[in-house]
């Protein structure tokens, strides 16, 4: 029974029902509102978009929508964020090194020693003695053909054949168990033999000059790599090397594919110590009597004439070879091994 307005007993104040619980029934659509309801021709209602059914058991090979390109702004501010990460450890690395050189230069100043030469006076010797030849020679001056060019003829000789030899001999050694029990104690004894003690060894042997200083080199660098590839190649997975005995592979297959990749980590931490034991062996050969050019040459004959600007000058040229060559050695282990996998 339903109430008037003016009932009595129905309040004009009370809460409508709840759609669902007594709701009061939608009154049908009449004739005119069903034709204006009336599906468009083709079965799809107006002004919404067909949806396609795919049947259960098929998959739908549609092709996936291309996703939305991100936002001009928020690229560009990834971007710089980036930029500004990488920027900072770069911009304190060489800050603490402008300071540094700073106090020197203040401190030589402020002392006038001739035994500490302000850090400017240095860079300009050494410019007008070894970089102010003409453009045509790269800058150099004779001085410096005459100087620079040998030391790291003999060095880069010294370090190939540490290399070749230590990547070798290492590779063999670590993929075979019985010849690594064998040869670890003598790897071991001869990697910790200080290097300059070998060379009064080699001038007994081959006497004075340009292949004894190689032969010291490449003597002293090989171990560090010879002991890092060993380990590199006994550090191969196992599994990958089951996976490639299944799938027959070669010998020269498996290590080029599986032992070599595995180990170059290590290879190119062994060739670091080895190029910092090249630099060091280069200089101390040099030292030695019946040199007649090279760094370590300028080094002895500066010290003999009292010219303490020149040795400070042959130091400042050997740090930064050596930082320039260390800096080429990563750019090459990250061009062939990845960022994330040195060792």
């Amino acid at each position: 029974m339903t109430g008037a307005p003016d009932d009595p007993f129905l309040p004009e104040d009370l809460p409508s029902p709840r759609p669902g619980r007594g709701a009061p029934t939608p009154p049908r659509p009449g004739p005119d509102d069903t034709a204006s309801r009336a599906p468009a021709p083709g079965g799809a209602r107006p002004g919404r978009p067909r949806r396609r059914v795919v049947p259960r058991g098929r998959p739908d090979l549609r092709a996936p929508a291309a996703p939305r390109p991100a936002s001009t702004g928020l690229a560009a501010s990834r971007h710089d964020g980036r930029s500004a990460h990488g920027a900072g450890p770069f911009l304190l690395r060489w800050s603490v090194l402008v300071f540094a050189l700073a106090c020197w230069e203040f401190a030589a100043r402020t002392r006038g020693s001739v035994y500490f030469p302000p850090p400017l006076r240095i860079v300009r010797h050494a410019r007008d003695l070894w970089f102010s030849g003409p453009a045509g020679h790269l800058f150099l001056t004779p001085a410096a053909v005459g100087t620079i060019l040998p030391s790291l003829g003999r060095m880069a000789a010294g370090f190939l054949l540490a290399a070749v030899a230590g990547i070798g001999l290492g590779t063999a050694v670590g993929r075979s168990r019985r010849a690594h029990a064998l040869c670890n104690p003598v790897l071991q004894f001869a990697r910790a033999v200080p290097p300059p003690a070998l060379v009064p060894v080699f001038v007994v042997v081959l006497d004075f000059g340009t292949p004894m200083q190689v032969a010291s080199i490449a003597f002293s660098a090989v171990w560090p790599v010879l002991v890092n590839a060993a380990e590199g190649a006994r550090a191969t997975d196992p599994l990958r090397l089951e996976v490639a005995a299944v799938l027959r592979l070669t010998r020269a297959e498996r290590l080029r594919f599986l032992v070599l990749p595995s180990a170059l980590p290590r290879i190119f931490a062994g060739l670091r110590l080895s190029l910092s034991l090249s630099l060091i062996l280069m200089v101390f050969s040099e030292l030695l009597p019946g040199s007649d050019n090279g760094i370590g040459f300028t080094l002895t004959d500066a010290q003999t004439r009292s010219d303490l600007l020149t040795v400070w000058a042959a130091l400042l040229l050997l740090g930064a070879l050596g930082h320039l060559l260390n800096t080429g050695l990563l750019a090459v282990e990250k061009r062939l091994v990845g960022p994330g996998r040195t060792a």
